[in-house]
């Protein structure tokens, strides 16, 4: 028994050794993924050299610009690639999951994305890709290359003709990506889903590329709701984790089974326009206990313009139009009280003395969603400095999108129920 004792713990301490955490390397189970934040310990991807407070503020804020500019280029439906600042940007996925690729199977960490419909992931030869985990397509004996034949060759983007592969074109962020149109079997927690559609990543310029892949779920024909759709009913949820809180990990639920029943919904919208991204009614909002003066324009849902409101999983922070965020952050101020102002980057309403921070109420139709302080403000390490974290379109990105972001997002379980065209929130704390 000794002897047994002693072998478990050397094996528990070569373990800690190497890096393992039973948390990061606890196996998925079920329909049920486990959510990292990309600065979380479970994260390769995390900063070798801890940023500052006020560093990785800035980068999740010059991110936000990247995605906002990609955003509102899927709405008019044009091919951007933002140029960017003179600082080096570190483009991530905010949030990742895992994805076993392949037989035999691969792990892959890819980001979910919530905003895009095809799965795509780096593949062995990429040229430009810059993570050192690749798929090794080759090693996989039920990996196929689509030829342009394939119907489904028509669902991607910017399609051409190569010889025996169905190649096409995107930018994503700050990138643009040439991938081949591929199958092969992907598992999700336990649940196998062969011949699997996505793009098998061949060349990659710029910084935006999650490392390990994208997962997407948004709505569109080719999106993981569409390919599993007898599966998982298109039908899932997330509680994503506070990125205060990197020991923390939030989940991804696919198929209705577990799902949230006492939670309040709001109808989802159809934007022809842009179908795959998620539209919500956004009725008013509401600073403590006053109802906010918003210009009507500002928060009406327009498919022919792409104006309104949708949710989005990889912006970090919640973006207003102009109109709608200067009036939040007015009655914002008022209610702090008459304290100096500062700035910090992109966000213009921040503090070095302490504050009491009112709500805000999100009022759509059919919910209203309250934020609590923790999903509204952010604080530095040392608690010097408070910022409110939402902010206006940026001057260089001409959004007519309300984005409800990640920040506003934590702890709180998000539901997307298609054949109902619905989106449920319910405050959830992510472990």
């Amino acid at each position: 028994m000794k002897t047994l004792l002693l072998s478990f713990l050397l094996s528990l301490l070569l373990s800690i050794a190497q890096g393992f955490d039973p948390k990061c390397d606890a196996p998925d189970s079920g329909s049920t993924l486990q959510v990292f934040h990309v600065f979380s310990k479970c994260s390769p991807f995390r900063p070798a050299k801890p940023l500052s407070w006020e560093e990785s503020v800035l980068q999740m804020a010059a991110k936000d610009e990247v995605r906002l500019q990609y955003l509102s280029s899927l709405v008019a439906r044009k091919s951007v690639v933002p140029i960017a600042s003179g600082r080096q940007l570190i483009q991530s996925p905010t949030y990742i999951v895992k994805v076993k690729v392949g037989t035999p199977p691969q792990t892959l960490l890819m980001a979910m994305d919530t905003s895009s419909d095809a799965a795509w992931l780096p593949c062995s030869g990429c040229v430009g890709c810059s993570s050192p985990t690749l798929f090794g397509n080759a090693k996989s004996t039920t990996f196929k290359t689509l030829g342009c034949q394939d119907p489904r060759c028509g669902q991607v983007p910017n399609p051409t003709c190569m010889p025996g592969a169905c190649s096409f074109n995107f930018t994503y962020g700050s990138s643009s990506i040439a991938a081949n149109l591929a199958q092969d079997t992907i598992q999700l927690a336990a649940d196998p889903v062969p011949g699997y559609t996505f793009g098998c990543v061949q060349k990659a310029t710029g910084n935006s590329m999650p490392q390990q892949g994208l997962l997407g779920l948004a709505r569109g024909p080719i999106s993981l709701l569409s390919q599993t759709q007898n599966l998982y009913q298109s039908t899932f949820s997330y509680c994503l984790p506070s990125f205060k809180s990197p020991n923390f990990t939030g989940s991804l639920r696919l198929g209705p089974i577990g799902q949230p029943i006492r939670i309040k919904y709001t109808p989802l919208l159809k934007n022809p326009r842009r179908s795959s991204l998620y539209y919500v009614d956004l009725l008013k909002i509401r600073v403590g206990r006053r109802i906010v003066d918003i210009p009507p324009s500002a928060l009406a849902f327009n498919p022919t313009t792409g104006a309104g409101t949708i949710f989005d999983s990889g912006t970090v922070f919640t973006r207003l139009v102009t109109p709608a965020y200067i009036a939040v952050r007015d009655e914002f101020r008022i209610r702090v009280g008459n304290l100096p102002i500062s700035s910090l980057g992109g966000f213009d309403t921040c503090y070095t003395v302490p504050i009491v921070a009112p709500t805000i109420t999100f009022m759509f139709s059919g919910m209203n969603v309250t934020l609590p302080p923790d999903n509204i403000l952010i604080h530095s390490t040392a608690g010097s400095t408070t910022c409110l974290a939402m902010a206006a379109a940026p001057d260089n990105v001409n959004s007519v999108l309300n984005v409800i972001a990640n920040m506003q997002q934590q702890n709180h379980r998000l539901l997307y129920d298609l054949p109902n065209s619905r989106l449920g929130v319910a405050r959830e704390l992510c472990t």
